[in-house]
């Protein structure tokens, strides 16, 4: 067994960042992708950090880091869908990842009429819009009311843990 301590806060804040990056990774969870339609297609980019907040209201949370140059425009476009990204998504949760790449160029999409963008083979679809951000460290809590779901049980779930992803079996 390894045990992992935090350096002290006198140590190198990139030394400590790299180990409380460390120590998170152990949290597995779900991946979620957040999209919606911008004005030249399809914007999206991959969250981990989804959770379920509240039945009533419906509300969900994601955190988003501040410096997030897709979050703004998702944030715009007034609807967003959030699809729970299935067990045959790891090269689109990739893509919806990285910078400088044509993150839809391999995914299939469908989008609703008041522009929510959600993604084929997901278990769950959301359809969404902003209801409050919170400020909280270097990322925001965003925290979405939930207009409409679908599931599809034909899709086990993706998830995140040591820092790659993985299909989840669920028969």
């Amino acid at each position: 067994m390894r045990t992992l301590f935090l350096p002290p806060l006198s140590v190198d804040q990139a030394e400590r960042r790299r180990a409380l990056r460390n120590a998170f990774a152990r949290f597995p969870s779900g991946v979620t992708a957040l999209c919606a339609l911008g004005r030249e297609g399809p914007v999206g980019m991959a969250a981990s950090s989804f959770t379920s907040v509240s039945l009533e209201p419906a509300l969900v949370s994601v955190c988003v880091g501040r410096g997030s140059t897709t979050w703004p425009r998702l944030a715009a476009a007034g609807r967003v869908g959030i699809s729970v990204l299935g067990g045959e998504h790891a090269e689109l949760s990739a893509a919806l990842a990285a910078r400088g790449v044509d993150r839809f160029a391999d995914a299939t999409w469908e989008a609703s009429p008041e522009g929510a963008v959600f993604l084929a083979g997901a278990p769950l679809w959301l359809d969404c819009r902003v209801h409050r951000t919170v400020p909280a460290g270097d990322h925001d809590i965003v925290l979405f009311e939930v207009l409409g779901a679908r599931t599809d049980d034909r899709f086990g779930p993706l998830i995140f843990h040591l820092s790659a992803v993985r299909a989840l079996e669920t028969r």
